[in-house]
């Protein structure tokens, strides 16, 4: 399988997310994403509508909320917005999700705050959730935090949108290796160093579970800059910044999306598709 590579989009207000997503789609990325943070007091876009407003201006590019926090949103609705938005868009959605980790954010907008527990628990609710109304014509499922009742949704999708989670607690990655078509963490809330035993603790969750550690794409956010130095992130020169990102490739992940640090973000596009990407690509 040959590796892919996507391209973070600000939520903030101050940026043009079609211009973005255009200028991404031309150097070649595979897709955009971007965060999910609806309250705070930077002035932001609701994740969602931006990306479907990137979709409907777009027409290659594929399109992943990096990630849609579950106590956010029921997840039956999720489930209808997703197929509508991949439907529309011609099959380029990657349905990404997790348990929510911004309790001030719930607290601000008067959601209940779920313990770990219940937020682990609610995403498997969710994933489970959203394939049974994407596949059975009436859909009954009673978990822990989620329900629904004989609920029918059509149209169902025209092909198994993929559900990306991003997870770090060892409960919820072993959801993820029973679940989950995709793992999405970002690098420093998942060291380094503890990289390998998460993925190999996905591996073990999904052959425990009847299924191929392969079923499970591994990709992961890395924050990046090409040519100044910055703390937290990959950076330096592009031969530099190129063979850090292959060691990350070479630990098992296929998939990385690319988080743009400092504020020239155009230029920094540009060299890492110019200048690096074809060097990690060879």
């Amino acid at each position: 399988m040959s590796n892919r590579f996507g391209l973070d989009i600000p939520a903030a207000a101050g940026v043009d997310p079609v211009a973005a997503a255009r200028t991404a789609e031309e150097l070649g990325y595979d897709f955009v994403s971007t965060s999910d943070h609806p309250s705070g007091t930077a002035p932001s876009n609701e994740t969602w509508t931006m990306l479907t407003w990137i979709a409907a201006h777009t027409s290659r590019i594929e399109v992943m909320p990096r990630v849609l926090g579950v106590p956010y949103r029921n997840p039956a609705m999720v489930a209808k917005m997703a197929e509508t938005l991949d439907r529309l868009a011609g099959g380029r959605l990657i349905l990404g999700l997790g348990g929510g980790a911004s309790d001030e954010e719930f607290r601000a907008f008067g959601i209940p705050v779920p313990p770990p527990r219940d937020k682990v628990d609610g995403l498997a609710d969710a994933i489970r959730i959203i394939r049974g109304l994407w596949v059975e014509p009436a859909f009954t499922y009673t978990g822990r935090i989620h329900r629904v009742v004989e609920a029918p949704l059509e149209p169902k999708p025209a092909r198994r949108i993929p559900i990306w989670v991003g997870t770090f607690g060892p409960r919820a990655l072993d959801v993820t290796g029973r679940l989950a078509d995709g793992w999405m963490p970002s690098l420093g809330y998942a060291p380094l160093d503890r990289l390998p035993g998460m993925l190999a603790r996905i591996g073990a969750a999904a052959e425990a579970a009847g299924r191929s550690p392969s079923d499970v794409t591994c990709a992961l956010n890395v924050e990046v800059s090409v040519g100044a130095e910055r703390a937290g992130a990959v950076s330096g020169p592009a031969d530099l910044v190129a063979g850090r990102l292959r060691a990350l490739l070479a630990m098992g992940f296929t998939v990385l999306n690319l988080k743009l640090a400092g504020p020239d973000r155009r230029e920094q596009g540009e060299r890492l598709a110019l200048e690096v990407l074809p060097a990690v690509r060879s």
